[in-house]
């Protein structure tokens, strides 16, 4: 039984506990009610009051327990890392790098091409966005993540479903992890790519706790969410975590044109501009003309 399945049982006690406690004390009181003596009346009447008040005590501690007793567990007993096997998902990267393959077929089976992104299997934080870190904490090198789960849902930890395959269109996506050892105030860092290529990131000093549950989200319209294969990079500091990533099937919805007739007037000035280009082959048969105007005689036979 892991912690969560704990404190789920642990919560079902105290509450089927402070229910119990709470229909003795009625029936205590209801008892009391019935006696002839006023003195023995009393005596039932004040048991069945501290009976009502433990049976409230335990329902609050039941309450206090389902909010807040598993933070409190892990900061006690800090969750073993799951850290999976996961360098193959780094190999995704690899197919934007190999589209000289196709074009020369014998050179296939040369490994010195394959050898080659060896080199990228580490991932790691582009110098743009490492010039913006604000954080001056040393982080732990120490620190320790589990498996990414993705979810569309991100309002409740305890609560939420996960897949690895999505289907357009969507407007969010989050990904929920558990995490140890980390120094708040250290920056932290999540990379959004997709096949291969960023296309979203946060980086901020660590706000969160020592250990516990975080996520990382990115919200964009639908139109931004192409089909493909996203991948998730969490670093602490400079120092790589965990990567996680899930796959999007289907066509994403073309945004609405709101600009579009601005750029249509320029683009209708262009085809002058390329009128232009055709004399440039005219000055290779006639080289001691300077002027301009002679190109555009001798083009016309």
């Amino acid at each position: 039984m892991d912690i969560r399945a704990g404190i789920i049982t642990a919560v079902a006690l105290a509450v089927i506990g402070a229910l119990l406690t709470l229909r003795s004390g009625f029936r205590t009181l209801r008892a009391a009610r019935r006696l002839t003596f006023y003195r023995i009346r009393r005596q039932r009447e004040r048991g069945g009051w501290y009976t009502l008040g433990f049976g409230l005590l335990l329902l609050g501690a039941s309450a206090a327990l389902a909010f807040y007793g598993e933070p409190v567990a892990y900061r006690y007993f800090p969750p073993s890392p799951t850290i999976t096997l996961t360098p193959t998902i780094t190999l995704t990267p690899t197919i934007t790098l190999t589209p000289t393959i196709t074009v020369p077929v014998t050179i296939t089976n040369t490994p010195s091409v394959s050898d080659t992104p060896t080199v990228t299997l580490t991932p790691f934080i582009p110098l743009a966005i490492e010039v913006l870190f604000e954080s001056e904490v040393t982080p732990n090198p120490a620190a320790v993540f589990s498996e990414i789960q993705f979810t569309r849902n991100c309002e409740n930890f305890n609560e939420f479903e996960t897949a690895t395959v999505y289907q357009n269109p969507i407007t969010y996506m989050c990904g929920v992890f558990s995490y140890d050892q980390m120094t708040p105030g250290a920056q932290w860092t999540a990379l959004w790519l997709r096949d291969g290529k960023l296309v979203h990131y946060e980086s901020f000093p660590w706000d969160g706790e020592v250990g516990g549950y975080g996520f990382t989200e990115w919200e964009a319209p639908a139109s931004e969410w192409l089909p493909g294969t996203y991948q998730v990079q969490i670093f602490s500091g400079l120092n790589w975590n965990v990567v996680g990533q899930f796959l999007l099937q289907g066509d994403a919805p073309t945004a609405l044109p709101t600009s579009t007739p601005a750029s249509t007037s320029t683009a209708s000035r262009t085809p002058t501009a390329t009128l232009t280009l055709t004399p440039s082959r005219t000055p290779t048969r006639t080289l001691t003309p300077t002027p301009s105007q002679t190109p555009g005689v001798t083009a016309t036979p």
